[in-house]
């Protein structure tokens, strides 16, 4: 659990060894990490069911945030898992 400051809490997470960081159904924690830099893989599935009116995954707050497809599956269920990373900015396209 995080009991302070999520920002810095998860970048000295991500800078320890092991496995990624997951996490399941908050958008509000995707998009404060997207909006930190912190977000390094945005998987999004894309399930074939309309309920109700729909729900916006992400309020219309914050800054955009561009993404690059980097992979994408089908699935037998109609099921389409799309994987997504923040796209690279000027600065960071020059760093490399």
């Amino acid at each position: 659990m995080i009991a302070g400051n999520a920002e810095e809490e998860i970048d000295e997470l991500k800078q320890q060894d092991g496995d990624g960081i997951g996490i399941v159904g908050s958008g509000t924690l995707v998009r404060s990490l997207l909006d930190y830099g912190l977000l390094d893989e945005f998987v999004l599935n894309v399930h074939p069911l309309v309920l109700g009116d729909g729900k916006r995954l992400f309020e219309d707050v914050g800054e955009r945030n561009a993404l690059n497809l980097v992979d994408s599956k089908t699935f037998d269920s109609g099921v389409i898992s799309l994987t997504y990373q923040p796209a690279k900015t000027d600065v960071e396209e020059a760093d490399e």
